[in-house]
């Protein structure tokens, strides 16, 4: 017998139902939120990743490029200041310019110290000199640093303040005023000077005149002192500046004004930077002096436009420390000569 027989017959298999998938069907709602949860995070990450990288793009570069800060949203560059008076030939633009310009000015200084040296050499006291070749802009100074009382030399100063002060009155500067303005700086007088220290302003009315006219290193006098005004030779060439060039605060008629009554001065002004003057050279200068102090020692200070060998020259000589008002003068006169000589000679 068979063993298949003996067993009987075999069993029918029945089919097995198909395993379901886990994620057949819908999801149920915890695990909907839970999946849109995760991909919202997701995005955000992108999202913050690409402004990271952009911002990064955009502020790498010196010169900037697409995706960098808007120009409305850059700081607006700051007008350019008026130039310095004595900034010197050679300033330039840029980096290498202002380099140039700097070697140029300490050329042209070293030449005028070159120049001063047998003037101040064995003199009493302390000197400051400045000279500018208005044709070229070459400017040389000595004795930058070093501070003055101004004496008379500070009446142009005053008629300029006066004069930007009158812009604002219906008529202008009156006939009193100018005769006085004449009387202060023709004949330096001192009653006239004062009567128009005060109608300037006094301290106050100069240094907001300062402002505008570019000096910075002169301290108005305090009270009725005028002549106790503090200044230095650059300061003085940057009023001659002003006094003489159309880049000035100053109307073309108010700067012809004023250098008119410069160029007649009285008989006892023709001394200082106007014996560097050629034949018929000298345009318009302003002397001053005064005791000072218990040792009784003299400022001396000359300012003006002269002409040499063909050059216009502003120049400023101060001194203080002097042991009388005629060494003083001498003083000026020498440095003057030394000074313009050094400039029209090209050193």
């Amino acid at each position: 017998m068979s063993l298949r027989r003996r067993m009987g017959p075999a069993p029918r298999l029945q089919p097995m139902p198909s395993a379901r998938p886990v994620h057949a069907g819908r999801l149920a709602g915890w695990e909907r939120l839970a999946f849109a949860l995760v991909f919202a995070l997701m995005m955000a990450f992108v999202v913050v990743i690409t402004i990271s990288s952009a911002r990064a793009h955009g502020q790498g570069g010196a010169g900037g490029s697409a995706g960098s800060p808007s120009s409305a949203a850059r700081p607006r560059p700051r007008p350019a200041a008026r130039p310095r008076a004595g900034a010197g030939a050679g300033s330039g633009s840029g980096s290498g310019g202002q380099t140039a310009g700097r070697a140029a000015r300490a050329a042209w200084d070293h030449r005028l110290a070159v120049a001063l040296a047998p003037v101040v050499q064995g003199r009493p006291g302390s000197l400051a000199v400045g000279v500018i070749d208005s044709s070229t802009g070459a400017a040389a100074v000595y004795g930058r640093r070093l501070r003055f009382q101004a004496a008379s030399i500070v009446k142009p100063e005053i008629l300029a303040a006066l004069l930007l002060r009158a812009r604002h009155a219906p008529a202008g500067l009156s006939n009193s005023d100018a005769g006085l303005a004449a009387q202060m700086i023709e004949a330096s007088d001192r009653v006239a000077a004062n009567r128009l220290w005060d109608l300037a302003g006094r301290a106050g009315g100069l240094a907001a005149a300062d402002v505008i006219l570019g000096l910075r290193h002169t301290t108005p006098g305090p009270g009725e002192k005028w002549g106790l005004t503090t200044t230095t030779v650059g300061d003085q060439l940057t009023l001659l500046t002003d006094l003489t060039t159309a880049k000035s605060p100053l109307s073309s008629a108010e700067r012809a004004y004023e250098l008119s009554l410069m160029r007649t001065v009285g008989p006892a002004q023709p001394w200082g930077v106007s014996a560097a003057a050629g034949p018929g050279g000298v345009s318009a200068i302003k002397n001053g002096w005064r005791l000072d102090g218990p040792a009784r020692l003299w400022v001396v200070n000359s300012i003006g436009v002269v002409r040499r060998d063909g050059q216009r020259l502003l120049m400023a000589v101060l001194s203080r420390g002097q042991p009388t008002r005629a060494a003083g003068i001498a003083a000026a006169d020498a440095a003057a000569v030394a000074a313009a000589d050094c400039m029209t000679s090209g050193g």
